[in-house]
């Protein structure tokens, strides 16, 4: 059996002023802190070892993560990061309120831009300062190739080449791996695990600094998938119409 632990980044500051982040890079709030470390006590609890840890390249996953390998007493491991693992792009709506932008553009306009499957937001102009174009940390990708906005197909179709090329190869060799990253990213790869289908995932709750634990078969098919709680207890997850799973 491989193990698999998806981890949502503890509450971010905009997570708690209910803004559109995306890939704006924004540092965790003291509940964050707090959820980051008790995740890692969950994990403890449980017994589940980490061999090696992804995530993306913005500060509120890089911190989770962090928080969790050294109460873990596991800072030594190996960490890769990569943008394909980054939070969904949130285009022009990147750093506005979510009741605000709601007010002003209405609640199934918004709705779409935040819960459907194929909606991308209102694209951001590169020359922004919001915008990743001139962000040091993506000087290695073609200004072309950086997105402007983001529906969660979209940030599916980049995250599942990470895993294909960086994740599973580590889970076939036997590792117990980590990803520490977001909402959307994470919801993308539980659709192409478990073949949601594409009207159930963006309904999908991945709670902040919760582990999403997946048990998986020898050809990386899942055979069990649950969070974990507190004093041991799991919520298994089942999914009554899949698609099939996509997960090699």
């Amino acid at each position: 059996m491989h193990r698999l632990i998806l981890l949502r980044h503890g509450q971010s500051r905009w997570n708690a002023e209910d803004r559109f982040t995306g890939w704006t890079d924004v540092g965790l709030t003291d509940r964050g802190i707090a959820e980051a470390r008790e995740a890692a006590g969950l994990l403890k609890d449980a017994g589940i070892d980490v061999d090696v840890a992804f995530t993306s390249v913005l500060s509120r996953a890089i911190e989770t993560l962090h928080l969790v390998l050294r109460d873990m007493d596991r800072l030594w491991l190996p960490v890769h990061k990569h943008w394909r693992l980054n939070e969904r792009h949130y285009g022009a709506l990147q750093g506005l309120n979510k009741a605000e932008t709601a007010e002003r553009h209405g609640a199934e306009q918004v709705f779409q831009w935040r819960r459907s499957w194929n909606v991308p937001p209102p694209p951001i102009e590169p020359d922004e300062p919001r915008s990743a174009v001139s962000d040091r940390r993506y000087a290695g990708i073609a200004k072309a190739n950086l997105p402007r906005g983001e529906s969660l197909k979209d940030t599916t179709d980049r995250v599942i080449p990470f895993w294909t090329e960086a994740i599973s190869p580590a889970l076939r060799l036997g590792a117990r791996v980590l990803v520490s990253a977001h909402g959307n990213s994470l919801r993308g790869l539980v659709k192409h695990l478990d073949g949601v289908a594409d009207q159930d995932i963006p309904l999908f709750e991945i709670p902040t600094g919760r582990p999403l634990v997946y048990e998986l078969g020898a050809d990386l098919t899942p055979l069990r998938r649950y969070f974990l709680g507190d004093g041991g207890t799991v919520e298994e997850i089942t999914w009554p119409d899949r698609e099939g799973s996509a997960a090699a």
